[in-house]
């Protein structure tokens, strides 16, 4: 129970003991570091539209190493703060390779043992490297509309590509957050 609990899969209620939690969490992207429980920096999340496949942006083919015209599985969802407003609005991109072996994907239900865990009981893959690459902008009209913002609005994106054992790309994450919302803080050694 102490693994479900540290997922967010669970929750433990005084007097019944515990329940399947009713309200999925994600981390934003690039929040995913090695030992980190899934709750950690997790936030309620709402799924926008179902998954589909599409053609990604340059950018993002890039990371995944995909070819011209080539369909990768996209899964849009808008992270929310407490009082339910927009906190990250964050479009996954799975390889073709990861959306045919995983099915799950394809669905609009949260996948409650988290994707990272879903893939990796799937395919064997699993992340053992991160890149994470953060930049600003201006918000695009849809951005503005999921994070009720104005269009043009100065927003901090974060571009996360999780490779597997293989050095092979898992999933490519944009992360878009309202400039008022952004901090990263880092510790490190000196």
């Amino acid at each position: 129970m102490d693994v479900l609990r540290g997922d967010g899969i669970v929750v433990a209620k005084q007097g019944t003991g515990f329940v399947v939690t009713e309200t999925p969490v994600a981390r934003p992207a690039g929040a995913r570091r090695a030992g980190s429980a899934r709750v950690l920096g997790g936030m309620p999340f709402l799924r926008v539209g179902e998954p589909d496949w599409a053609e990604p942006p340059p950018h993002i083919a890039e990371a995944l190493r995909a070819e011209p015209g080539e369909l990768a599985l996209r899964r849009i969802r808008v992270l929310q703060l407490p009082d339910g407003s927009p906190n990250s609005y964050v479009e996954a991109w799975f390889p073709r390779s990861i959306g045919e072996a995983a099915p799950r994907l394809s669905d609009a239900a949260p996948i409650a043992e988290g994707t990272t865990r879903y893939v990796r009981r799937q395919t064997g893959r699993f992340p053992v490297e991160g890149v994470d690459v953060t930049t600003v902008r201006l918000a695009t009209e849809v951005e503005g509309e999921r994070l009720n913002v104005a269009k043009g609005s100065a927003v901090a994106v974060l571009l996360h590509t999780a490779y597997d054992q293989e050095g092979r790309p898992l999933v490519c994450e944009e992360g878009v957050t309202p400039a008022a919302l952004f901090e990263q803080v880092d510790t490190y050694a000196m």
